[in-house]
């Protein structure tokens, strides 16, 4: 009897292993084709940078302020490799991980049409979309995540909770929503569902989340000599210290999940409207057919949500939609194994559904596919910059906005050190922001005729000088 279940066992892992790697060759084609426009040159955000040049001390202030310390040890690196290949590795990860939680969520019956698109609906995140501009930051961060998935193919639900707690911590100074993650796997990979085993299920995760905050504050206060993680000063943050407090906060807490739905649903109402519908529409076919199945799902986006909802009333931050990944993980479980259980037996339900996930994948593939292509300009406009100033000699002044020019708004550029750490990597020359640090700067040259350009490149005995004079188009220039 025991070599008969041990046999079983074996088979299952392998069978499990053995499904995992088809679906994964599948997500890594999907992501490279989606994000194919911004693999040869990928955007970087201005606070990745730090990453991409492995500059500790840069990044040194985000361990106080966010308790990144896994981060922190990526950026202690000595070798530097290209940005493409950081962003390839990025989508690799990313690409294992949902192909692996969709083949767990799959369960014993093995992989089938639904894993796969399971699989892809998870991979049109927007929610990933925006993060993964930082990738060169989140690279360890997300291997620890895609670890975890993958080790779900092949270990037991026991063993895979065993090693929960440990994975939360050091997940969580990646990325503060990573453990979310994490609780999605155990979620999905379990199968001996009933009220006492999700109990111990969210107390395990509980615990292992305060496990998390507790080490990164201990590892703050005896470095940084303060207990805990202070908000840094650009989040604007309104601490509540009573119930007045949490009720002002009310406005970020709605801000926060209006920009989020706004995302999710890529600026178009319809969108922001019908994911929801679905999700709704999903929970009640679990909790009628599946009931169990369901509430450990709304449990986990329930845990979630909870989390996210008690930092904003009491930090008084804004959430941004990019740690929502979560979010949209969860209710792509939901919907997903809503629509395979009406799909088992033929009807009319069964085949709108699988037509609604269809439609999503193809809408929110392309979506996100021109996401990316935004980029180009940007990246083209920065390149014959590049080359431009190459060849000169002197120290390179800027001035005027590099943000507010065509290709700068098109990118939305977060920062004005975007175009320094961008000439940076393509030059290796420092630029001085003349804006910022007028005292270094000589004045400003002639440019003459400058025929609507935008970009202005000009040498003279002081230094090379990089002048920015964005054109306003015709509706800008109504509304001033």
């Amino acid at each position: 009897m025991t070599a008969a279940m041990a046999t079983n066992i074996g088979t299952a892992r392998q069978s499990n292993s053995l499904q995992m790697w088809p679906t994964y060759l599948v997500m890594l084609v999907a992501v490279a084709v989606m994000s194919g426009l911004n693999l040869a040159d990928p955007m970087i955000r201005h606070d990745d940078y730090p990453a991409f040049f492995a500059d500790a001390p840069e990044f040194w202030n985000k361990t106080l302020h966010e308790g990144r310390w896994l981060n922190y040890i990526w950026h202690l690196r000595e070798v530097v490799t290209p940005a493409w290949l950081n962003f390839a590795l990025y989508q690799a990860l990313w690409a294992l991980f949902i192909a692996s939680i969709s083949v767990v969520a799959s369960g014993s019956k093995g992989a089938t049409w639904f894993t796969v698109v399971m699989a892809l609906m998870m991979m049109v995140s927007p929610s990933a979309m925006l993060i993964s501009l930082w990738f060169n930051t989140l690279i360890p961060g997300l291997a620890v995540v895609a670890l975890f998935a993958f080790l779900a193919c092949r270990v037991s639900s026991r063993t895979l909770r065993a090693l929960l707690p440990g994975f939360v911590i050091v997940s969580f100074m990646a990325y503060t929503t990573y453990p979310l993650l994490l609780l999605a796997v155990c979620i999905a990979k379990t199968e001996d569902r009933s009220l006492r085993d999700l109990a111990g299920l969210l107390f395990l995760f509980g615990g292992s989340f305060v496990a998390a905050v507790l080490t990164v504050y201990a590892i703050n206060w005896q470095v940084h000599d303060v207990f805990g993680v202070p908000v840094a000063d650009w989040r604007e943050a309104t601490a509540a210290t009573g119930m007045e407090g949490v009720q002002q906060n009310l406005a970020k807490l709605r801000e926060s999940f209006e920009i989020f739905f706004n995302r999710n649903g890529l600026g178009y109402f319809p969108l922001m409207v019908f994911i929801p519908t679905l999700l709704v529409a999903g929970f009640a076919v679990l909790f009628k057919r599946a009931p169990m199945e369901g509430l450990y799902l709304l449990a986990g986006l329930s845990v979630g949500i909870a989390l996210v909802v008690v930092q904003v009333m009491k930090l008084g931050v804004l959430v941004p939609p990019r740690a929502f990944v979560f979010a949209w993980i969860f209710a792509i479980m939901v919907i997903v194994r809503a629509v395979e259980l009406l799909s088992t037996k033929e009807g009319w339900r069964g085949r709108l559904g699988r037509n609604a996930l269809l439609l999503i994948v193809g809408v929110y593939f392309i979506q996100i596919f021109l996401f990316y292509a935004q980029f180009r300009p940007w990246q083209a406009d920065t390149k014959a910059i590049a080359r431009e100033i190459a060849p000169l000699e002197g120290e390179v002044f800027v001035y005027g906005n590099p943000m507010d020019i065509a290709s700068g708004d098109r990118a939305s550029l977060q920062s004005r050190v975007a175009l320094e750490f961008r000439l940076k990597m393509l030059t290796g020359r420092d630029v001085i922001t003349c804006d910022e640090k007028p005292d270094l700067c000589p004045p400003q040259p002639e440019l003459g005729d400058i025929e609507g350009k935008e970009i202005h490149v000009r040498a003279t005995e002081a230094g090379t000088f990089l002048i920015f004079t964005p054109v306003k188009d015709e509706e800008d220039l109504d509304g001033a």
